[in-house]
């Protein structure tokens, strides 16, 4: 039988399938929660094993059912489901918007991998119940075999996505300014771009879901740190009781470009770590080096080189290029001073 709802395959420990549980809560909807390798799971076979992964219902207009990768699930989700929209309707508003969103899911992401498995007490807590979501019944001896595994096996990726010795400082320092920024921008209001939450909200609750949510150490300097952060997680985990006031107004409940004051200080920060790694990892696949190699925060900083986030930027660019003339000017006018300038130059 062809279900007649959305099917979301992912873990309880995956900050990108938290994210996109999120989504399809806050839209409202109408969706089926799956553990991806559980018993449940009897999700297709997809290119890339990677979750989260969405089945959408039968009629959807093409071939592209069975999706992974949450930045196009969600503007995939845009074109099928109309109403309670988290794309903002003004052009220069939604690129900010997706801006922030990908620093979410390709900076942000680097504090929440160091800190579950860089802390004695994280990667116990992670060892032991990251396995349990595929085996509840898993016996003692498996569920030793399952720790080993998969404690060794992220132990051992760290320094590919930067989690090292000698980047520690950047990316913890990183995470607590982010803390910090957040504090102060919800002392305006309740999401990032007015009265709503946007892509970019959902980008940093995947990643906070973890960090504030999970994790024992940053979950301890959140809960020292940012209280109202902690808060605010805890209910974008769940916003279908949100009441979005004159939905049949798009524009209602948004931002406009003249109003982005509480993201300036995030988009500093963005300016700060995430547009010089991506500009020099853009650079590292450019040259065919398997190494990054940038300053950020006036500390060098090396990791791997990846692909995809080559690819992120590419897109980025993209819909940089695709903005109108005054659209663009009005882009440039928000991130002027923030050093995010660098991503376009």
């Amino acid at each position: 039988m062809t279900p007649d709802h959305v099917i979301l395959a992912g873990q309880f420990g995956s900050p990108y399938s938290l994210k996109m549980r999120a989504v399809l809560r806050y839209r409202r909807i109408p969706f089926r929660w799956v553990l991806r390798d559980s018993k449940w799971d009897t999700i297709p076979d997809v290119p890339v094993r990677i979750i989260p992964v969405i089945v959408l219902p039968e009629g959807a207009d093409d071939a592209a059912r069975v999706m992974v990768d949450s930045s196009p699930q969600i503007m995939r989700l845009e074109d099928v489901y109309k109403g309670r929209s988290i794309v903002p309707p003004e052009p220069a508003v939604a690129f900010i918007d997706a801006l922030i969103e990908d620093f979410a899911d390709e900076w942000l992401t680097k504090p929440m991998y160091h800190y579950r498995w860089a802390y004695e007490a994280d990667i116990d807590k992670a060892g032991k119940l990251l396995p349990l979501s595929s085996d509840l019944q898993m016996g003692a001896e498996e569920a030793a075999r399952s720790y080993d595994f998969i404690t060794n096996r992220q132990i051992g990726r760290r320094p590919l996505v930067g989690s090292t010795e000698a980047n520690q400082s950047i990316i913890e320092d990183s995470y607590k300014r982010v803390l910090d920024t957040l504090s102060t921008s919800f002392d305006r209001g309740d999401f990032l771009l007015g009265d709503r939450p946007g892509r970019g909200d959902f980008g940093l609750y995947g990643q906070l879901s973890q960090l504030a949510g999970w994790d024992p150490t940053p979950m301890s300097i959140a809960s020292e740190r940012a209280p109202k952060v902690v808060n605010w997680v805890h209910r974008l985990d769940d916003l279908s009781w949100l009441e979005v006031p004159g939905e049949a107004d798009a524009t209602n409940g948004w931002s406009g470009t003249g109003d982005l004051g509480s993201v300036g200080d995030l988009l500093v920060e963005i300016g700060r770590t995430y547009a010089p790694f991506m500009v020099a990892n853009a650079q590292a696949l450019q040259a065919g080096s398997g190494e990054v190699v940038c300053e950020i925060d006036g500390q060098e900083y090396r990791q791997g080189a990846f692909k995809y986030q080559g690819k992120c930027l590419g897109w980025l660019r993209e819909g940089y290029e695709a903005l109108s003339q005054a659209d663009r000017i009005s882009v440039d006018g928000i991130l002027s001073g923030t050093g995010c300038e660098q991503l376009f130059a």
